[in-house]
């Protein structure tokens, strides 16, 4: 697993994540991150989108929660991580 970390805080909570893929879909950035350092079997995915404006200092990522956009973009970390296995 690649060694890059991404910290979400907010008000509430802070939050780190591993991140495991990378990709730009319809001018977006978004992250495939995981909760595990390692590659427990129970780790939980999730994926989120850069929601931050040209020219912001940080990032600002938001979890991907419609549907149908989830399904577009697991579909690209698939044959990304596909690619990467062979």
């Amino acid at each position: 697993m690649e060694e890059k970390k991404i910290i979400l805080a907010d008000e509430e909570q802070t939050l780190e994540f591993f991140v495991l893929e990378e990709t730009k879909l319809n001018g977006r950035n978004y992250l495939l991150v995981t909760d595990a350092e390692d590659d427990e079997a129970e780790a939980d995915c999730y994926v989120l989108k850069d929601m931050s404006a040209e020219g912001d200092e940080d990032a600002l990522y938001e979890f991907v929660e419609d549907e149908n956009e989830l399904e577009a973009i697991w579909k690209v970390f698939e044959a990304l991580m596909d690619e990467d296995e062979e």
